[in-house]
């Protein structure tokens, strides 16, 4: 084998420039005191980097490079793992120093308007136009994807307080008062929900009153499967879960950022103990040692609501041995609403989706088997299991067992989250619910479940709504959330609303998706839409594309193409 020769020289600068200090920018002592004092006694673990982040954001509006440069340094990283998490989410507003090495001041406070497509319905573009020139150059105005307030749109967030039924006016009148964070919304209490039973049923089911076979089959015979949009059974999921050597961790997913779901937002300010109840007896039957629940950065008065539960769960317990339970926030990235990118993200990294297999109940948050569930599956827990298997199976229309949390938005009368029948038709849906279309507005087309679910004409209007009855149609119910437009609006728009919506919020991982959506959007913004390049496009994202963002992205522009043909003539 041939021997490398370095030549006399070089060896000779090598050890001229030898470091005495480590590689890189080193933290500037003011800086260091500053980030010390933002984290103050919170442990450095690498997993909480995004709230240290989040920490450091809160204090001083804004993540400057040097307090990143030191927080590198005080959590024992490089400046590269601080600097990429830092930038990957969109809540995290990352300044550099100028040319004369002076940083920018923050905004005196930001708001955010969001542009997706139920606020976009409602008047939300006209408003985020009208916002700048009337609020001043202290006040940032950028758009936001959607922030969950679909039912009030068009919504915005003043700092983290959010304004609903927005006008400019409401808007001015919140900043000019300040109100920046968001009081906890009126909700059952910890107190009340004992009154009225809570925790008995997780009393029994600790104790080893009902074991866990009896619990597992009443979850199977239930049918109930997973409401946050992948819809696998709940009581498998739990066999599988079980079957995984211990210790066994659960993560909850509180991330609802599909355009047109609200669901778990409503439940959660209204009742939060029931969602934790379920939670915990699904920890029980499961044996999981520690439960991290992921929240979505735009709920702050959800945070409230769930930290000051948390906090009384800890101060009385219901059952003795409770599992650890951590809240974590999240900062601005629908991606991580993906199971594996929500546990990266839980890890303090990227919210970048994972290849499986493994698959996370086996290999999942800190390597351990880990059951995954979104919120409202835990909200029905309790209840399926008081009133057993044959109650909620028996409900439905059309064939279809179970009840559906419909979150609804658009053109409705009455927008809100539905406790309706599975297999539905949005017909029915919007004529025994939802109070029928606005005035002046006819039922046009509606979006069968949220943004990547498709879009489908007021003629397929009788499909029922359920797992498994969409998909022949080239659509998904997903969380369930219907966005319903009229002849007022077009499906066009709706489309190129949802593609800037996923070219957005891509991770940029896979090229097939980070190329994909922007030069699909790129085709449908013509006035002509080239729909061969579209059609290669749908294939390539569909087949090759790491996770359902990329693979579901093509489906509201095949639908129009499929459905909407008379737009495009």
């Amino acid at each position: 084998m041939n021997q490398v020769v370095i030549p006399i020289a070089v060896q000779d600068i090598g050890k001229a420039r030898k470091r005495r200090q480590p590689k890189g920018r080193q933290p500037d002592p003011a800086a260091l005191a500053e980030v010390q004092a933002a984290l103050g006694d919170a442990p450095r673990r690498r997993d909480l980097l995004i709230e240290h982040l989040h920490a450091i954001n809160d204090r001083f509006g804004q993540l400057a490079i040097p307090h990143l440069v030191a927080l590198a340094q005080e959590m024992g990283l490089s400046m590269a793992e601080v600097y990429e998490v830092a930038t990957f989410y969109h809540h995290f507003d990352v300044v550099r120093e100028d040319g004369d090495g002076v940083i920018r001041p923050p905004a005196a406070v930001t708001v955010r308007v969001c542009e997706g497509i139920a606020c976009e319905l409602g008047g939300g573009r006209d408003l985020l136009a009208r916002l700048p020139a009337l609020l001043g150059s202290e006040v940032k105005v950028v758009a936001a994807p959607c922030i969950g307030r679909c039912e009030r749109a068009p919504a915005a967030l003043v700092g983290q307080n959010p304004v609903d039924f927005a006008s400019a006016q409401t808007i001015a009148d919140t900043v000019a008062a300040r109100a920046v964070h968001h009081a906890p919304e009126a909700h059952l209490g910890y107190d009340d929900y004992r009154a009225q039973g809570g925790y008995q049923l997780l009393r029994a089911v600790a104790s080893g009153e009902h074991d866990s076979e009896s619990l597992l089959r009443t979850m199977e015979d239930s049918g109930l499967r997973g409401l946050g949009g992948a819809g696998f059974p709940t009581g498998r999921k739990w066999r599988i879960v079980m079957a995984e050597p211990a210790p066994r961790l659960m993560a909850v997913n509180l991330d609802e950022g599909e355009p047109g779901t609200f669901k778990d937002r409503v439940y959660l300010e209204r009742d939060p103990h029931r969602f934790l109840e379920g939670m915990l007896i699904a920890a029980a039957v499961t044996q999981v040692s520690a439960i991290y629940i992921y929240l979505r950065d735009e709920y702050a008065g959800c945070r409230a609501v769930l930290g000051q539960a948390l906090r009384r769960l800890q101060a009385e317990p219901p059952i003795p041995d409770m599992p650890q339970i951590q809240l974590r926030r999240g900062a601005g990235a629908y991606i991580c609403g993906e199971e594996s990118a929500m546990i990266e993200s839980i890890e303090g990294k990227r919210g970048m989706p994972r290849l499986r297999p493994p698959y996370v109940a086996q290999v999942g948050l800190f390597g351990r088997p880990t059951l995954e569930h979104n919120f409202e599956t835990l909200y029905w827990v309790r209840e399926i299991l008081e009133k057993g298997a044959g109650w909620f199976a028996a409900q439905g229309r059309h064939g279809r067992h179970g009840l559906r949390s419909f979150s609804v938005s658009g053109r409705v009368k009455l927008p809100g989250v539905h406790v309706a029948p599975a297999g539905i038709t949005v017909s029915e849906l919007i004529e025994e619910y939802c109070g029928g279309m606005q005035d002046g507005h006819c039922f046009y087309g509606y979006l069968p479940g949220g943004a990547s679910g498709g879009i489908l004409p007021a003629s397929l209007g009788d499909i029922p709504l359920d797992f498994d009855t969409l998909q022949p149609y080239g659509c998904f119910i997903g969380s369930a959330a219907i966005v319903v437009f009229s002849e007022q609006d077009s499906a066009v728009a709706v489309a190129r609303n949802l593609m800037h919506f996923f070219k957005h919020e891509s991770c940029g991982q896979c090229t097939p998706c980070r190329v994909g959506t922007a030069k699909a959007l790129d085709v449908i913004a013509q006035p002509k839409w080239d729909l061969a390049a579209l059609a290669d496009l749908s294939a390539v994202m569909r087949d090759a594309s790491i996770c359902g963002l990329g693979q579901a992205a093509p489906n509201p522009v095949d639908c129009v193409i499929k459905y909407f043909p008379q737009e495009l003539a």
